[in-house]
């Protein structure tokens, strides 16, 4: 469905001149720098995919969306939605697509919400009869009517982003791009994002390609993973995947009943390190793809009496920035 082959872009950037006269000179002769954004990227997506798209800022993520939506030109490569170029046949593509970006809002500031979608309707050439039928979908999955005569400035940004929504899928595509579409939302309001996310993609096959920050939002939504550092994909694949991949330890607190006996060991004996530790307790980290948890357990268990035990996963935000000094 969606092809990104070999694909950059350069900006062109200006240099700054300084010292006196700079503004006046800079009139005369004006010197440049390029500025290399993204820097030969790959990737396809299949129908009904869930894809996270990755990195940190400058990264290249935004750089990328803007190429696949047509607003911006590659430098070189080359991208195709259903076969078709975004920016030759952009009219054709931008009908197959809904697009978000989280600090842009698409609806008109002094107008109420539903003249909006009236407009919206109106560029897409959207029947009054289908319009109604894909509005009442829409309020009822993001509950758009205790706000639809409300002007867009007055929303909350969690109305905002549901309302922002519903103008990116009022012409039905089957291709969703959203750039941080959670950014700045409270607790219930990216709970819901996420729910209304899922169903797009579970009940009607919505493709979705997703940036964000926030990796709850990676962790609870997507099928798979694609992370770009300084303009190159450093890893694409799925979330488990990677966090074996990198090798990021399990961490295990198991606590004693009574006093724990830790004996004398080296590294290579066994191969998990002890934290801490203290009268009653241990914390552990093993690495998953030398030794079993369940294998660490029986070890331990030898040293006292255990009372419990507490296994967490590392933060995602810990495998992201491990990703670039192992794949870039």
């Amino acid at each position: 469905m969606i092809i990104v082959n070999n694909v950059q872009k350069t900006f062109k950037l200006p240099i700054i001149k300084e010292g006196r006269f700079a503004g006046i000179r800079s009139l005369f002769t004006r010197g440049y720098i390029e500025k290399e954004a993204v820097k030969g990227v790959s990737f396809s997506i299949e129908q009904g995919d869930f894809v996270g798209y990755i990195g940190p800022n400058g990264a290249g993520k935004s750089t990328t969306i803007k190429m696949l939506t047509g607003i911006l030109h590659p430098s070189a490569g080359e991208i195709t939605i259903h076969g078709l170029s975004p920016q030759q046949d952009r009219r054709k593509v931008v009908r197959r697509l809904g697009v978000v970006f989280g600090q842009r809002s698409q609806l008109w500031w002094d107008l109420p919400t539903k003249d909006t979608f009236d407009i919206l309707a109106a560029m897409y050439q959207i029947d009054e009869a289908d319009k109604r039928k894909r509005l009442g979908e829409l309020s009822e999955l993001l509950g758009l009517d205790e706000f639809l005569e409300t002007p867009a400035r007055k929303l909350s940004l969690g109305q905002r982003m549901r309302a922002d929504l519903a103008a990116a899928l009022l012409h039905d595509p089957d291709i969703l791009f959203l750039d941080e579409p959670t950014i700045g939302l409270d607790v219930t309001a990216k709970k819901n994002i996420r729910g209304f996310l899922n169903t797009l993609n579970q009940e009607f096959s919505k493709t979705i390609l997703l940036t964000t920050h926030d990796m709850d939002d990676i962790e609870q939504l997507c099928k798979r993973v694609i992370v770009i550092e300084a303009g190159r994909i450093s890893y694409d694949g799925s979330i488990h995947q990677l966090r074996d991949r990198i090798g990021l330890p399990t961490i295990m607190r198991v606590s004693y009943v009574g006093q724990v006996h830790v004996p004398k060991w080296t590294a290579a004996e066994f191969p998990f390190q002890i934290e801490e530790y203290g009268k009653d307790y241990l914390t552990i980290h093993c690495n998953r793809q030398e030794i079993k948890p369940m294998d660490v357990l029986r070890i331990v268990s030898e040293w006292g009496e255990m009372d419990d035990v507490h296994m967490k996963e590392p933060e995602f935000e810990d495998i992201v920035h491990r990703i670039p000094a192992q794949y870039a």
